[in-house]
C-alpha cells in the first residue's frame, strides 16, 4: 500500500467523523436519543482511531538503532491494534450499555426531526469517507474479493479505514432503524434495541481487526505471489536451487528475506560471493520492498532440503 493513498483515506475519515460527532452530540442533547448517544460516542472513538494510525505512521519513520536494528515499521501494526481495542472498549461496551440501560428504563425520543437531519448527514458524510477508502483500496486490490484484500493486506491503515467506516454506516442504519421505530410506536425500548445493535457490530468489527492486526504484529511472512517472485529472481541470478526460503514483513513497505540456496562445491570463495551480491540485486528489482536480505550459500543434499522444510 501506498502510504500516500493510506493518508489520504485516513485523512478524509478523520474530517468526516469529528464533524459528523458534533452533529450527533448536538441531536443527541435535543432528542435524548441513546441510538444518537452511542453513535456519537463511536464517532468519537473513531476519530481518535485515526489520528492513532496517523501516529502511528508517523513514529515508523523513524530511523534505525542498536536497540531495533531493523527499524520501527510495526509501529504501524501496534497502533492498529489498539484501534481495535480502542473500539471495542469505548464503541462497543458503551453502545451495549447504554442500550441496555435504554431498554430497562426507555423514554421517548424528543425531538425526531433532529435525528433524522443528523443521521441523513452524517449518512452523506461517512460515504464520502467510504467512498475515498474504496477508491484508495482499488488501486492495490488487485483482483482480490474485498473480504481477501482485507486478510492478506500487509499495511494495516486501509483496512481498518474501511471497515470503520463500513461500520460507521451500518451503525448509521441501525440507528435510524431504532430512532424510527420508536417514534411510530413510542415506545422508547426500540431506541435501546437499535443501541444495542451498534453496539454488537462495533465488537464484531473490533475481533475482527484485533485478529487481523495481532497477526501482523507477531510477524506475516510476503505473500505466495511475492516468495514466487523471489524464487525466480534467484533461479535468474544462476541458482542451482532454493533449498529453503524464509520471509517476514519489518513493517508494510520493508520485507527481510532470507534464504539457503545451492551452490556448486567447485566454486571459489570469490565466485560465491559475487553470485551472491547478483542475485541480491535481482531480489530488489524483482521485490523492491525486501531491503534486507540474507543468503547463506551451502551443497545441497536432499537429506537437508526435507529436515529443512519442517523447520
Amino acid at each position: 500500500m501506498s502510504a500516500g493513498g493510506g493518508t489520504k483515506a485516513i485523512i478524509a475519515a478523520l474530517g468526516a467523523n469529528m464533524a459528523i460527532a458534533a452533529a450527533k452530540f448536538v441531536a443527541f442533547l435535543f432528542t435524548g436519543s441513546s441510538s444518537m448517544l452511542a453513535e456519537s460516542v463511536h464517532s468519537v472513538a473513531d476519530s481518535g482511531n485515526q489520528a492513532l494510525l496517523l501516529l502511528g505512521g508517523k513514529r515508523a519513520e523513524k530511523g534505525r538503532t542498536r536497540k531495533h536494528p531493523f527499524g520501527y515499521g510495526r509501529e504501524r501494526y501496534f497502533y492498529a491494534f489498539v484501534v481495535a481495542v480502542v473500539l471495542f472498549t469505548i464503541g462497543a461496551l458503551f453502545s451495549i450499555y447504554e442500550g441496555w440501560h435504554k431498554i430497562a428504563d426507555p423514554h421517548p425520543v424528543e425531538s425526531p426531526l433532529w435525528a433524522f437531519a443528523v443521521l441523513i448527514f452524517a449518512i452523506v458524510a461517512e460515504g464520502f469517507s467510504f467512498r475515498t477508502a474504496i477508491k484508495e483500496s482499488r488501486q492495490i486490490k488487485g483482483d482480490h474479493s474485498w473480504v481477501s484484500f482485507i486478510r492478506r493486506a500487509k499495511a494495516p491503515e486501509l483496512p481498518v479505514v474501511l471497515l470503520e467506516d463500513f461500520g460507521a454506516l451500518l451503525g448509521l442504519v441501525f440507528a435510524l432503524f431504532g430512532v424510527t421505530m420508536a417514534v411510530v410506536t413510542g415506545n422508547g425500548i426500540w431506541d435501546g434495541v437499535g443501541t444495542v445493535m451498534i453496539g454488537v457490530l462495533l465488537a464484531v468489527i473490533a475481533v475482527i481487526l484485533a485478529a487481523e492486526t495481532k497477526s501482523l504484529l507477531i510477524g506475516e511472512s510476503a505473500t505466495p505471489e511475492v516468495e514466487e517472485q523471489i524464487c525466480a529472481a534467484l533461479e535468474d541470478a544462476g541458482v542451482a536451487k532454493v533449498i529453503h526460503l524464509r520471509t517476514l514483513h519489518l513493517g508494510p513497505e520493508e520485507l527481510l528475506v532470507a534464504a539457503k540456496i545451492a551452490v556448486d562445491h567447485d566454486e571459489t570463495a570469490a565466485e560465491v560471493a559475487k553470485g551472491i551480491d547478483e542475485a541480491e540485486q535481482r531480489i530488489r528489482k524483482a521485490v523492491p520492498i525486501a531491503r534486507v536480505i540474507y543468503l547463506e550459500p551451502d551443497l545441497y543434499r536432499a537429506d537437508a532440503d526435507t529436515a529443512a522444510s519442517h523447520i
